[in-house]
């Protein structure tokens, strides 16, 4: 993989980069974007919604605690969720990071989230060279296709996308923070 993979500091992607780094810097700007929109809340803060959506912040980073985990963990190494993931009952309560995180302080959906993200970051590290982009992930769909690792990234870029424009939303509510990127 690129050498890109490891910097936390890439900042959205290349101009004119490798199709690695452009997914990879594509993702790192979404995860960027969202750390800028949570930054600095409190436990009001992270838990203010709009109506009629039940969408917080603290669930928000929460929600993509698990997704980084389920996407580089699980279905690109194939390895099992650890806490507290492991410990839900997925069936019976489907949504549980989303109302689960207004029990938590800010702090630990802080760590929560961060440290998922530097995980991914280690699990993408691990993804062999030689199979690049194209790497299948270990956990295939229930069909039986396993999607390449190309595919993984872009899932992810969706995901935080999508919710990257419900924090803006949410955070523009409480003290009127707008913009696209954060400032450098």
């Amino acid at each position: 993989m690129s050498e890109n993979t490891e910097s936390p500091l890439l900042r959205e992607p290349p101009v004119a980069g490798s199709e690695a780094d452009t997914l990879i810097g594509s993702l790192e700007r979404q995860r960027r974007t969202l750390a800028w929109k949570c930054e600095g809340l409190d436990a009001d803060g992270l838990n203010a919604r709009l109506a009629p959506s039940s969408i917080t912040l603290g669930g928000l980073l929460k929600h993509l605690a698990l997704m980084e985990e389920e996407y580089f963990s699980r279905r690109l190494l194939g390895k099992e969720l650890g806490p507290p993931w492991n410990a839900v009952d997925w069936d019976a309560d489907p949504d549980w990071e989303w109302h689960s995180a207004a029990s938590d302080t800010p702090g630990q959906l802080y760590a929560l989230w961060e440290n998922a993200v530097a995980a991914s970051r280690a699990n993408l590290r691990q993804v062999p060279a030689e199979g690049g982009l194209d790497t299948l992930a270990r956990l295939a769909w229930p069909d039986g296709r396993a999607p390449s690792l190309r595919r993984i990234l872009v899932d992810l870029v969706e995901e935080y996308a999508r919710h990257v424009g419900h924090a803006d939303l949410v955070r523009e509510s409480i003290d009127g923070r707008v913009g696209e990127d954060p400032p450098r």
